[in-house]
């Protein structure tokens, strides 16, 4: 028990022992230690990433990894978008993910309302069956969705990758949604049934505004996995014209075989970077919707 000294009629307590504060301004320096040691191995890849987008190839073959580029190469980045085609590769990939959010989002929604708020036999079934889903490997079914494109006469298109996208991104979603309406008290959807509201209303006027977070947060993950995506993209189309964002990064070569470090490193950074900026942007809307159906009431 620390002591304490009485003078003119004021009390203070003694200075904590000295063996005391130099543990905490240890502990203090470890943490902080820690801390620049994260910030280093998390910043550091991202400035080497982009001080290479400005550096000349004979420099980022010959030059040490920690070293500045001599001259500021710009041209870099006019080359990825002309010879290595990322504005169109960029365009390609939105083509594809606008619709497959969409439907991913949609489908997922009503899925979820469906399965935890309407009351019906063998939903329980249906919602183990739908997230089943998720435990099957993509590699497996690669083959045979691949066979019945070619046979159907869709393959080299857009529609292979919005199939596949939606049928992939459906189960991790509809588990999410049915567990942001879990979170809603009934007492909500029986007033409105009370009102006089039918299924539709209950879901587009009282379901969905109280889960916009969840959706804005399932919206961003599905989106971030269908912009990136390089193994779907590469297996169903083979014609460079509908080449992805992901693919168009393996086609930084010039008639000989070799890579153009360069233009490749200035269309990587643009990538890493406007997706980053869309993160830090969107980081407060997404803690939300992560916690949004952690807890009920």
């Amino acid at each position: 028990m620390s002591a304490t000294l009485t003078n003119a009629g004021t009390t203070r307590k003694a200075a904590p022992p000295a063996g005391a504060r130099a543990k905490r301004l240890t502990t203090s320096a470890v943490i902080k230690i820690i801390i620049g040691v994260l910030l280093v191995v998390e910043i550091y890849p991202l400035f080497w990433l982009l001080s290479s987008s400005l550096k000349t190839k004979d420099e980022i073959v010959s030059s040490p990894l920690w070293s500045l580029p001599s001259s500021l190469q710009f041209s870099n980045y006019v080359e990825a978008f002309t010879t290595g085609s990322l504005g169109r590769n960029a365009l390609n990939s939105l083509i594809v993910t606008v619709p497959s959010l969409f439907l991913i989002i949609v489908l997922g929604a009503a899925a979820g309302f469906a399965l935890e708020v309407m009351l019906w036999k063998g939903r329980n079934a249906v919602l183990f069956l739908i997230v089943g889903g998720m435990m099957v490997p993509l590699q497996m079914v690669l083959l045979p969705l691949f066979t019945i494109y070619y046979q159907t006469g869709i393959a080299n298109s857009y529609l292979p990758l919005i199939i596949t996208y939606v049928g992939h991104g459906l189960p991790l979603t509809v588990f999410l949604m049915a567990t942001y309406f879990r979170a809603i008290p009934r007492e909500i959807f029986e007033a409105s049934t009370l009102d006089g509201g039918g299924a539709f209303r209950a879901f587009f006027s009282v379901g969905l505004p109280m889960v916009r977070n969840g959706i804005f947060t399932v919206a961003l993950l599905q989106f971030f996995s269908v912009w990136n995506d390089l193994l779907i993209a590469l297996t169903f189309n083979i014609d460079s014209k509908l080449s992805t964002i992901q693919v168009g990064l393996l086609h930084f070569s010039d008639e000989y075989g070799a890579i153009n470090y360069g233009p490749l490193f200035a269309a990587i950074s643009m990538l890493v970077f406007s997706t980053l900026a869309i993160y830090l942007a969107i980081n407060q809307q997404v803690m939300r919707g992560l916690t949004a159906g952690s807890v009920k009431g």
